[in-house]
């Protein structure tokens, strides 16, 4: 189960795969009656997680004064390859927030089609809104509009977990071992769940 300290987050032996929790700094409900100031809809986001958390994801600020940048621990999904995995990452929002989407990035190291080398997520609900000339295959539907929030984000990466997509890759060579040679992407998988719960 995740802890926290602070609203910074550690590790213990989880009770159940789906407890998983959201620290809310004192200032959070204060902060939220002033709307009109530019951090409301980020502060709402985090503030709606903390009242129903998501299954296997914990949430924290980086630093409680600044709630454009988030510390997101996510367990790896039961059934899939990052099954027992306790993957970090940081989510990290543009002042025009909502309008453009967050960045999401692991901090732990990760081995997956759609997950850059330096751990950037890139799925099509994190691309810019609108349709892009030079990726026909993804539909503006698919991408971020300013309707979706951040559970929307966190589901969809819980999905790529769960079923990568190798046709438009972020890892080339993640990509082509998961076509090609399933056993080596599974052992390699499992290292970094190892590595995962060792940093944990």
């Amino acid at each position: 189960m995740n802890r926290t300290r602070g609203s910074k987050m550690y590790c213990a032996p989880p009770i159940s795969t789906h407890l998983f929790t959201c620290h809310v700094p004192p200032f959070l409900s204060l902060s939220l009656s002033n709307q009109n100031q530019p951090n409301s809809l980020s502060l709402s986001g985090y503030a709606d997680l903390a009242k129903n958390p998501i299954d296997l994801v914990s949430v924290g600020l980086v630093d409680d004064s600044n709630v454009h940048d988030w510390d997101i621990l996510m367990m790896g999904p039961d059934g899939t390859l990052y099954e027992g995995g306790f993957f970090k990452a940081r989510l990290t929002f543009p002042k025009d927030f909502p309008n453009m989407p967050p960045t999401m990035q692991f901090t732990s190291e990760m081995w997956h089609p759609n997950i850059y080398e330096d751990g950037k997520v890139c799925i099509s609900i994190l691309h810019p809104p609108g349709e892009d000339e030079f990726n026909t295959q993804e539909s503006a539907e698919e991408r971020w509009r300013p309707i979706l929030g951040v559970e929307q984000i966190l589901v969809s990466v819980i999905s790529m977990l769960s079923d990568p997509n190798d046709e438009s890759p972020a890892n080339l060579d993640a990509a082509v071992m998961w076509r090609n040679d399933k056993t080596a992407f599974k052992k390699k998988v499992r290292q970094v769940v190892r590595k995962s719960q060792d940093e944990c």
